[in-house]
């Protein structure tokens, strides 16, 4: 008669530091939270930001890959970075969750331990706005104090987008992108272009399964959870503090309202009315 297998006792015992936190880093990253009110929801409102950076940050990561791989004519590798970034903006969006039931009076509670601060200023959101062609010179200037960060956007600025690297690629398959577009100042925001739409129409008349359709639909669903993030954070702005001024000075629901209008790689969705 077989015994059953003794399940083993995990190694309890290390030298130092576990290998988890070893490579998770887990104590530094739970001991970045230094409130500055005596408000209990202030650590919710301070926890869910640094996760939302965390999210742009392996967001930023995809798209670059995604670019760099279009650069180098590997479309495959391309989409699956896209799919990916898709499931992470998922979970992105879903931070705001614990925040978008806010009233006014529980913002309040806390919203003067920002200060002048305000997301506008965090500059990975802004790398992910420049590879979606959202470019802007002038969202450098907060970030002229931190050298390695200032850098590191005017890097980003000066680089071709996410679209500007598939239009190359459409190009290079044969697809008839104007050279103004495939040549256009890269650091400027991108403006869309109905010879570029016609090319989108062109792809969407096609074979539903072609590389460049797949292509098409894994950037759209991208697009798709920018606009629901711009939204949510519009709507959860909306009902923490109304029509107020944003901190930062910034315009507050006003400019959210503006965002929230502008659509992510614009052909895409004004081809389908063509097709």
């Amino acid at each position: 008669m077989s015994h059953p297998q003794e399940f083993e006792t995990p190694n309890l015992d290390f030298a130092g530091t576990t290998p988890y936190e070893d490579y998770v880093k887990a104590d530094v990253l739970t001991h970045l939270q230094h409130t500055l009110s005596d408000d209990p929801g202030e650590m919710v409102f301070l926890v869910t930001t640094q996760v939302m950076e965390l999210w742009f940050t392996v967001i930023v990561h995809e798209w670059e890959t995604a670019a760099r791989a279009l650069r180098e004519d590997r479309p495959g590798v391309a989409i699956d970075a896209l799919k990916r970034s898709v499931r992470e903006l998922d979970a992105l969006n879903a931070s705001w969750k614990p925040l978008g039931q806010l009233t006014p009076a529980q913002f309040n509670a806390y919203r003067s331990a920002l200060g002048e601060g305000s997301g506008f200023q965090s500059a990975m959101y802004r790398r992910m706005e420049f590879l979606l062609a959202e470019k802007s010179a002038s969202m450098l200037v907060p970030h002229r104090g931190a050298p390695r960060v200032h850098a590191e956007l005017e890097k980003a600025l000066h680089e071709p987008s996410l679209y500007d690297e598939v239009l190359r690629f459409l190009a290079r398959r044969g697809c008839p992108v104007p050279q103004s577009v495939l040549t256009r100042d890269v650091s400027q925001r991108y403006e869309p272009s109905d010879a570029v739409e016609a090319v989108w129409t062109d792809i969407y008349s096609g074979d539903q399964n072609s590389e460049l359709t797949r292509l098409g639909e894994a950037l759209t669903d991208l697009a798709e959870l920018v606009w629901r993030w711009r939204n949510d954070h519009l709507v959860a702005t909306r009902r923490a503090m109304g029509a107020k001024s944003g901190t930062g000075g910034s315009a507050g629901v006003a400019w959210l309202e503006k965002r929230a209008r502008k659509n992510v790689f614009p052909e895409l969705w004004t081809a389908r009315s063509h097709v």
